[in-house]
């Protein structure tokens, strides 16, 4: 597979980039934190490619992104005993580098995520809400990496470890955040971060109070990377 790479001032390039997504291909593009790899989270054939492509294991879900908060009740619920936190959490942090692990709805497909949770985020990058708005609002996105490497922030370095892997790099530029989202499991009480990233632990306990941050990195880091 030869794989495109269309730079995002080119006015047909969304345009592509849906046609693609739709189709069961996958999408690379910027985002707020680092470049992430898309697939159609409605399509099987995607999701399992994009598994192949990054040659991610099976076990690890893949998260959510959206285009905008209003579609998060499509994918996910809020905790009873978290409500409160969770709220105060997306008026703080999104759009922005904070992913949120939540109880899944019924639309979401198992091979999206096979457990009870979802793990979702509206990204703070126009471009980025921009396609995700145009393929439908949702879409099944994590690094653009192959699994365990580093993750990209330059569409040649997207290249580098997925050419050939997958159908269209959209080139932004490098992302200027250039650290993954914090990843905070709010299925629990208090809250557990499962990944340190973008937001500090400092700057969410401002918000929600305590939560919890082992020094190793827990089990659900490995999941959600």
């Amino acid at each position: 597979m030869k794989t495109e790479i269309s730079h995002t001032s080119n006015h047909d390039a969304l345009l592509r980039a849906v046609e693609i997504l739709k189709g069961g291909g996958l999408v690379a593009f910027p985002t707020d934190t680092v470049y992430g790899v898309a697939a159609f989270p409605w399509s099987a054939d995607g999701v399992a490619r994009l598994y192949e492509a990054k040659q991610r294991p099976s076990d690890r879900p893949i998260p959510l992104l959206l285009s905008e908060i209003a579609h998060l009740n499509r994918v996910a619920a809020l905790p009873p005993q978290s409500s409160h936190q969770v709220r105060q959490l997306i008026a703080r942090f999104w759009p922005g580098g904070l992913t949120l692990v939540l109880p899944k709805t019924n639309v979401v497909p198992d091979a999206v995520s096979l457990g009870p949770a979802v793990a979702v985020r509206v990204p703070d990058l126009p471009l980025a809400r921009e396609l995700i708005r145009d393929a439908g609002g949702v879409l099944a996105v994590t690094s653009a990496n192959l699994s365990g490497q580093p993750s990209p922030i330059t569409a040649r370095e997207v290249e580098q470890q997925l050419g050939g892997r997958i159908e269209l790099i959209l080139d932004g530029g490098p992302c200027e955040g250039g650290v993954p989202s914090s990843l905070l499991d709010c299925m629990r009480s208090p809250p557990l971060l499962l990944r340190r990233g973008a937001i500090s632990k400092e700057d969410l306990q401002a918000v929600v109070g305590p939560i919890e941050a082992p020094l190793k990195s827990p089990p659900g880091q490995r999941l959600y990377r």
